[in-house]
């Protein structure tokens, strides 16, 4: 998926820094991790520094057009988005493919568990990891 966001729509600069990381975002499929773009950056002979990379996807992901998983082995990555609607991620463990999943009937869990425990829940995320059928299959 494409990285999906408009930077001057948002009122935020488009910088040489931000316009590179949104391209190697965009070259990339599946999930990826700041250290990995960092590596594409570098073979590239892109002149990005390391706080750009990481300052660019904060920006990103603020604006939902990324959403940061923490995946199973505690490592940080990001997978592109569609900003402004809602969902969840499948992610899987071998290949990094993932893919996006409506609510599901998530929301009642949660409007559960708020009115069971008296908090006011703002925000879920849900992410969902293991193999998707090619490297299933492979196993």
């Amino acid at each position: 998926m494409a990285l999906n966001v408009d930077l001057a729509r948002t009122g935020h600069r488009v910088t040489r820094a931000r316009r590179a990381v949104a391209e190697l975002i965009d070259s990339r499929s599946g999930h990826f991790t700041a250290a990995e773009l960092l590596d594409q950056a570098h073979e590239r002979r892109l002149k990005v520094g390391r706080a750009s990379v990481f300052r660019a996807l904060e920006l990103f992901a603020e604006l939902g057009a990324l959403e940061r998983l923490d995946l199973p082995s505690g490592e940080h990555a990001y997978v592109a988005c569609e900003p402004e609607q809602h969902h969840h991620h499948v992610v899987c463990r071998a290949c990094g493919r993932s893919v996006e999943v409506e609510d599901s009937g998530l929301l009642s869990v949660v409007s559960d568990i708020a009115r069971r425990t008296g908090y006011q829940i703002d925000t879920h995320r849900l992410e969902l990891f293991g193999l998707c059928a090619d490297c299933g299959v492979a196993r």
